[in-house]
């Protein structure tokens, strides 16, 4: 096989073993050789066959699975020019994380793993390259992502939405893609492309089948599947859509500055009322200084909860002996306290006591406490949790919107030379 001169160039590094394995695409500095792609089309069999998506025929589940391996191949890149990397200690963790998510410990998980026809090691790898990619994507796009108070003003205005916050829709997706400066006959013939996929979709071809097949959103290989999405976080082009939608039903084509969107409501769930209960405690907080010891805390902290048990006011001595100056001032008193609004070993303690208990002295990041709860109460948290839930929805809409623009330009702004005839 003779290549060409103009494309070693860009191939610093080809080993003799690569040539006669013959490369199959060059992204920048570095290449995609035959049998990687290969290995990586048995995974995706592999994968879709255990989920019972139809395959679709070999060139296009190639064209699939190598166009993501290029966007993959361009993203490590920039992450190693980044300096941004795993360590096995991370990975390790991940790997025990996952595990535990699956009640296995790190030797089964193994096992399972090269039960179902995976290599370990590769799972390993990929799992590392996984979070190569998010820290990334942290970097260069979620970081820079805010969300303002207008914003949530705004999503909350409309009674629908708000009504929704709690309601998750598990969506499936097609995308056929048009480019920037794409001219008004190849639109047309994209969109003829799309209304032909829902009338396949509606004469009940299998959807994900569908998006293995032609869809160009980075969740092909996936079978189309978006996961869970709230209205908050999904585009807002499905947005005004979803809610209205019943189980099964399939709208498209949708067209964006992407292109043409296809979508289906595979199922569901409605959310409900959120009560939670909340605390009232008062506290006194004793820092550790150079003055002040650990044992010198722990043992005032003491006096002043017998003081406490013999008949003196709490609050008066929260407001002579706390360095809390905050909670001092209103006699240690926290208010109500509602689940996460402490840290948690603040916490612990105050979910053990009863009403009017005084606590043993405890440590946390903060220093030494004894702490009494006052009071409990059954809250209605909705209108609370539904600001809270906003925000995060706006924020991760935002930045799923955000990505997809950064890999478009990243993958168009990166030199990618296939070998002739492919693609």
């Amino acid at each position: 096989m003779k290549y060409n001169i103009l494309l070693l160039i860009f191939i610093p590094i080809l080993t003799f073993a690569q040539i006669l394995d013959h490369i199959v695409a060059v992204v920048d500095d570095e290449v995609i050789v035959n049998t990687v792609l290969q290995q990586e089309i048995r995974n995706v069999v592999t994968r879709l066959q255990q989920q019972n998506i139809t395959l679709p025929p070999d060139e296009e589940l190639e064209r699939q699975v190598l166009d993501k391996m290029i966007l993959t191949s361009i993203q490590l890149q920039l992450a190693k020019r980044m300096g941004l990397n795993v360590e096995d200690s991370s990975l390790n963790a991940k790997l025990r994380e996952i595990a535990a998510d699956n009640d296995l410990d790190l030797t089964g998980f193994k096992a399972k793993i090269e039960t179902e026809g995976f290599d370990y090691e590769q799972i390993r790898e990929q799992i590392r390259t996984d979070m190569i990619v998010n820290r990334l994507k942290q970097r260069q796009v979620a970081s820079r992502v805010s969300v303002t108070e207008r914003e949530v003003d705004n999503f909350l205005s409309n009674k629908e939405k708000q009504e929704s916050t709690s309601n998750e829709y598990h969506i499936l997706h097609i995308l056929i893609e048009t480019s920037d400066g794409t001219s008004p006959e190849d639109i047309k013939v994209t969109k003829q492309k799309a209304e032909e996929t829902v009338d396949k979709l509606k004469q009940n071809h299998n959807f994900q089948a569908m998006a293995v097949a032609i869809s160009d959103s980075g969740q092909a290989l996936e079978g189309g599947d978006l996961g869970w999405m709230t209205i908050g976080e999904m585009p807002t082009i499905f947005a005004g859509l979803v809610n209205k939608m019943k189980v099964g039903e399939i709208v498209g084509p949708l067209r964006d500055s992407n292109g043409f969107h296809i979508i289906k409501l595979a199922d569901k769930n409605i959310g409900k009322q959120s009560i939670i209960t909340q605390t009232k405690a008062q506290h006194i907080l004793l820092t550790v200084n150079d003055f002040i010891s650990d044992s010198d805390a722990n043992e005032h902290l003491k006096e002043l909860k017998a003081r406490v048990e013999q008949g003196d006011d709490f609050a008066s001595l929260a407001q002579a002996n706390s360095n809390d100056s905050n909670s001092a001032a209103k006699g240690g008193l926290l208010g109500w306290l509602s689940p996460g609004d402490v840290v948690p070993e603040f916490e612990e303690i105050i979910n053990s006591l009863k009403i009017n208990q005084v606590s043993k002295p405890f440590k946390s990041r903060y220093g030494w406490h004894i702490v009494q709860v006052l009071q409990r109460r059954e809250h209605d948290n909705t209108e609370e949790a539904i600001r809270t839930e906003a925000t995060k929805q706006i924020h991760q809409r935002k930045i799923n919107e955000e990505l997809q623009i950064w890999s478009r330009r990243l993958r168009d702004e990166a030199f990618v030379k296939f070998k002739p005839g492919l693609l």
